[in-house]
């Protein structure tokens, strides 16, 4: 069986010896390598065998969407997960400006971890539910000029919805139409995004500035 290689990059030793532990009890995963500051892996990085990168968002130094800006551009391969608390919402579109792909509290159980590190491995957007129903709220369209070229206004009304954690039945009752059209909308913003799931989307419409946390 292939084993997914992981590296931990979080200035807090406590914090990266425990998810250590627990990620190494895991069957198919192997952690190769875990640092206490972006210097320290943007240094390793070229000789490094690596998978999946679990990044602290706040540390001294290079802080952790800067690390992943770089690490990306050495490896462009290399699939990030950030890892924050409660009241980093801020950070989380940089974060996906620089090239993460998965969003994890750092309370996740062990179940969503590596639930996480599955989906990015795929090459596939990971939120916590936790995270993604605290981000919801927050979340709201932004105005844009519609392109010929991208979603139309009604796929972008219905994407920010998405965002916002309804279901289609819910965005059919906002929005004064039927959930079959709402289907049909979904599916047509999925194939023009090149999205697979609700992450995806989520990251594609925050990317794009369709809308804003």
């Amino acid at each position: 069986m292939e084993r997914i290689r992981l590296a931990l990059v979080d200035d807090h030793t406590l914090f990266r010896s425990g998810l250590r532990g627990l990620l190494s009890r895991q069957e198919g995963f192997e952690v190769v390598a875990d640092m206490g500051s972006g210097e320290e892996f943007l240094a390793a990085l070229p000789t490094l065998a690596v998978d999946v990168v679990f990044m602290d968002i706040s540390m001294p130094g290079i802080d952790g969407g800067e690390t992943s800006r770089r690490a990306l551009a050495m490896r462009p391969e290399l699939r990030i997960i950030t890892l924050s608390m409660y009241g980093d919402e801020q950070y989380y579109t940089r974060m996906m400006e620089c090239g993460a792909s998965g969003f994890l509290l750092k309370d996740s159980d062990i179940a969503d971890v590596v639930a996480a590190v599955e989906t990015v491995y795929a090459g596939d957007s990971y939120f916590s539910r936790t995270l993604l129903d605290s981000l919801a709220g927050r979340m709201h369209s932004v105005a844009v000029c519609e392109d010929e070229e991208s979603l139309s206004a009604r796929e972008i009304e219905i994407l920010a919805c998405v965002c916002q954690g309804l279901s289609n039945q819910q965005i059919a009752d906002r929005l004064f139409i039927s959930k079959r059209t709402v289907d049909k909308h979904r599916a047509n913003i999925l194939e023009k995004t090149g999205c697979r799931n609700t992450a995806d989307l989520v990251v594609y419409a925050i990317k794009n500035k369709l809308v804003e946390i």
